[in-house]
């Protein structure tokens, strides 16, 4: 199994750090949010990734090149120029992917305490196209998923702005966050009719009509979005 690493954003919340860096060599405990999440894919086996970079792409090539993979086999997803959002960078990285018959994908500035091999385990004994780890915490912004967990929709907490194919009067949906972290199914790559700069959210919305989009629940583990400098410093507490 291969796993796709997202590490092309600008990671605007961490400056003055990617005023210089690429937010993937954030530093948590004396290793890169990069190294941090290729040594947990190796506790579950996984030893070939692929990563997308833009924001001081070369950066991220070198520590990749210099440290051998962290002891994995990289490969390089380039979209120097022009950045892609998540979708689009799944699009662009199809050529690494598309063999495979499943692969994780992960946002590199996300830090969990999941367990991968159980959500790979989960995807494969319940097939759905994409399988996203969610989970009950505070956010704005939930993903919609029937008694199920298969996805429906998607809604702004605060505005109240609903994007989906079912509104949520039409069905009892149960509202999580999304965690950046996802199985998914090759043949995704037949069904995206989206061009450039998407996100996957935009993907799996767009396909939750007609094809299984799932839900897997981890609520309870440790999740930190380390998209600010002093959530670096939780993060060294957190993941010791």
């Amino acid at each position: 199994m291969k796993a796709f690493l997202l590490a092309a954003g600008f990671g605007t919340r961490l400056k003055p750090f990617t005023d210089h860096h690429p937010k993937a060599l954030a530093p948590v405990n004396g290793q890169s949010l990069l190294e941090i999440n290729i040594r947990k894919l190796q506790k579950i086996g996984v030893y070939d990734v692929v990563v997308n970079v833009h924001h001081f792409a070369e950066q991220i090539m070198e520590t990749l090149q210099t440290n051998k993979g962290f002891g994995s086999r990289f490969e390089i997803s380039d979209e120097r120029d022009a950045v892609l959002e998540t979708g689009g960078g799944l699009l662009k990285a199809r050529t690494f992917l598309e063999n495979e018959d499943c692969f994780l994908i992960m946002n590199v500035d996300i830090l969990s305490s999941i367990d991968l091999q159980q959500l790979i385990q989960h995807h494969l004994e319940r097939p759905s196209l994409s399988t996203l780890a969610v989970m009950q915490r505070a956010s704005s912004r939930k993903l919609l998923f029937d008694e199920n967990m298969r996805l429906y929709g998607w809604k702004n907490i605060e505005t109240g702005a609903y994007r989906g194919g079912v509104t949520q009067q039409d069905k009892e949906l149960q509202p999580f966050a999304f965690s950046g972290i996802q199985v998914m199914q090759s043949e995704i790559f037949r069904h995206i009719r989206f061009q450039g700069k998407f996100s996957l959210i935009d993907l799996y919305l767009d396909l939750a009509d007609t094809q299984k989009i799932s839900g897997y629940d981890h609520s309870g583990d440790l999740l930190l979005d380390v998209g600010k400098p002093d959530q670096l410093e939780k993060a060294a507490k957190l993941f010791q």
